[in-house]
């Protein structure tokens, strides 16, 4: 007898992104209810955890974590061969839902912060125990987190990957010396616990380069050396924000620095960004009290924009005023082809303005290396939550950097990738001017992506799916945004150039192409929360 399955959406599941609620907490009340009602009675199959996934639109996780708690509770029961069955009965006495779960959530004045209230019904310890049932509610929303949060790619550099730089030109013979160098008779400080700050004369080098090409105004005491920079704003969140802060967040923005935010328990408040970068004069009217900015100013994230002279000082005034703190992330500014660097916000107001960045761009992901510049009195607090979280980075390869700089092989490279960068941004605009008919890419004065504009009504989730069954990595812009485009905004890609040589990238286009022309026009709906739900099978990569 082939087995039956009941198709959960049509009992009138929804699942919204944008509420405050993980959407494992969502689904799993909506299948509670349904069970408890009798939509769903007892002896009835679900759906796999694969197949609900796939009909929702959202992370596998998220419903493995929404099965395991109804489990936990004795709503359902596996069995081997046999998949996840309702084991409920809506008329047994003492069953575990008398009207109350075992979990049940509530949230207090930050959107983003559940509390868990654990009453003392009776576990079904005979069928089965979930191991989340245990887990702390914090763990359980990361349990929850979309698959773009999460997921990093371990295969070779392949188009249009927009988070990597040119391994292929990396001078490995050169760092390989450096480090067998340091590696083949290390001193005892370098076997030792190191200085949670970081290694000293590596704090030097990045001091001096920071004055010089970013104009920061920083000692190298003020310099800490984390590991990239998502431990960087891992640590500022967790040190300057309490739960339910406002947090003024570009839209589009990283996500990655989106999650980490949230996981903190700010309250982001979304902010448009223009070709004048983020709107301050929106900023201030949606919450003027907010504790944090985020920003990426030099070259906004993604769109590629600069922030505006009279919109820095705005910003700069704000924080002043009001005793706000603003992260500065330096994205792609060593990437300039016209024109000098930007000179960061840091250096206009080095009390209010924490500036973080990473080598993992400029240099390979696999080093693990960033760093924060932080106010002289921060350096206090900053040292000891290192301490706790993982004492220090890797001491031979802060050496081995410290000595990549100091020789002048840094800035060497730098110059070296620019002129790569340049060439192969001009390779991706050639090779998409047959694309003219299905999307138009604008160039960019710097970064190492550029913005692919789809025809209208063209879905850029759908056309990312499809270009990953390709072996073509194409991020959708709306996977960047906090909040739902309007109906009439056009979607677009992320096409990155810098880990592609020419040959692939021109293939990699036409193929691309392809996958467009077999894309049928859709309305977006504007309010439609869906807009962010599908299942992120393509393959960001964090910093």
């Amino acid at each position: 007898m082939a087995k039956s399955a009941t198709a959960l959406p049509l009992l009138g599941i929804c699942l919204d992104r944008l509420s405050p609620n993980p959407l494992y907490l969502q689904l799993y009340e909506q299948i509670r209810q349904a069970i408890i009602t009798g939509q769903l009675p007892a002896g009835r199959r679900l759906p796999s955890t694969r197949e609900l996934a796939a009909s929702l639109e959202v992370s596998r996780n998220t419903v493995t974590a929404a099965f395991e708690q109804l489990l936990a509770e004795g709503y359902l029961e596996s069995k081997v061969g046999a998949g996840d069955r309702v084991s409920y009965q809506k008329s047994s006495p003492g069953s575990p839902a008398q009207g109350k779960s075992v979990a049940q959530t509530s949230v207090n004045s930050s959107p983003n912060h559940i509390q868990f209230h654990h009453s003392n019904s009776i576990f079904n310890h005979s069928s089965f125990v979930s191991p989340h049932a245990h887990l702390s509610a914090q763990a359980l929303s990361m349990m929850a987190l979309p698959e773009q949060a999460l997921w990093h790619s371990p295969e070779p550099p392949r188009a249009f990957h927009p988070h990597l730089p040119a391994l292929d030109a990396f001078p490995r013979d050169l760092w390989c010396r450096l480090m067998g160098k340091q590696g083949r008779s290390p001193s005892s400080h370098l076997l030792n616990y190191g200085d949670p700050c970081g290694y000293a004369p590596l704090r030097q080098q990045i001091a001096e380069y920071l004055k010089t090409t970013r104009s920061v105004h920083c000692e190298p005491e003020q310099v800490i050396v984390v590991s990239g920079s998502q431990q960087a704003l891992y640590l500022t969140a967790k040190l300057l924000l309490n739960p339910g802060d406002a947090v003024w967040m570009e839209d589009p923005g990283c996500f990655n620095a989106r999650y980490i935010l949230q996981q903190s328990g700010a309250t982001l408040i979304p902010v448009p960004v223009d070709q004048q970068g983020l709107n301050i004069e929106l900023a201030q009217q949606k919450n003027p009290e907010a504790r944090l900015a985020y920003i990426t100013p030099s070259h906004q994230f993604p769109m590629g924009y600069s922030l505006s002279l009279e919109r820095r000082q705005s910003l700069l005034q704000w924080a002043a005023q009001s005793g706000a703190w603003i992260i500065e992330q330096d994205s792609d500014s060593a990437y300039r082809y016209t024109g000098q660097s930007l000179p960061a916000l840091q250096g206009c107001d080095p009390q209010r303005v924490i500036y973080m960045g990473s080598f993992s761009k400029v240099l390979f992901p696999a080093l693990r290396l960033g760093y924060v510049v932080v106010p002289a009195e921060l350096v206090e607090v900053f040292a000891i939550a290192r301490t706790l979280i993982d004492r220090h980075s890797p001491p031979l390869e802060q050496a081995t950097l410290a000595d990549f700089m100091a020789a002048g092989y840094f800035t060497r490279h730098l110059r070296r990738m620019k002129v790569l960068y340049a060439e192969r941004q001009a390779a991706l605009m050639a090779a998409t001017q047959s694309l003219a008919d299905v999307m138009t890419v604008e160039r960019s004065p710097a970064g190492t992506h550029l913005i692919a504009w789809l025809q209208p009504h063209i879905d850029d989730r759908t056309v990312s799916l499809q270009a990953a069954q390709r072996g073509i990595i194409a991020h959708p812009l709306s996977a960047y945004r906090l909040q739902p485009p309007p109906s009439d905004a056009p979607s677009a890609l992320l096409l990155g150039y810098a880990a592609i040589p020419t040959a692939e990238m021109q293939r990699a286009v036409q193929d691309l192409g392809d996958v467009i022309r077999t894309v049928q026009p859709t309305k977006r709906q504007p309010s439609e929360s869906s807009y962010s739900r599908f299942s992120s099978s393509w393959l960001p990569t964090a910093s």
